[in-house]
């Protein structure tokens, strides 16, 4: 689903990067997130460290998750999703081999792309 454009905007972007998701009766909710990483090009990793509305959410079974990040010639790229919520197994594993030691890592949230933007331009 990420072509080579995607992954090398990736790999230049500037943090933070923006995490949106919804409530039940539709309202978002839109948080800054440090602790993201891309996991062998094929979906995104979001270190769990301080959620509270956006974990509500996820727990509340919200359909889909945006992530938007910019890189360093600041274009900006939207990751529409699908995801996942674990506390343990590989990728959390993963998550705490790089998040940082002083933020408490509480889970992971796997974002496994289905639309990706470049500003309007749909690329995948």
């Amino acid at each position: 689903m990420l072509n080579n454009e995607v992954i090398s905007a990736w790999q230049e972007r500037q943090l933070p990067a923006v995490l949106a998701s919804v409530n039940q009766a539709g309202e978002p909710n839109i948080i800054y997130v440090s602790s993201v990483s891309l996991y062998k090009n094929q979906c995104f990793l979001v270190a769990d460290n301080y959620f509270c509305k956006t974990k509500e959410n996820i727990l509340a079974g919200c359909k889909t998750l945006s992530l938007l990040f910019i890189n360093k010639d600041m274009q900006a790229y939207q990751i529409k999703a699908e995801y996942e919520y674990h506390s343990s197994g590989p990728y959390y594993e993963d998550m705490k081999s790089w998040n940082p030691t002083r933020f408490p890592g509480h889970a992971v949230l796997v974002l496994k792309p289905k639309a990706v933007f470049k500003g309007a331009q749909q690329l995948c």
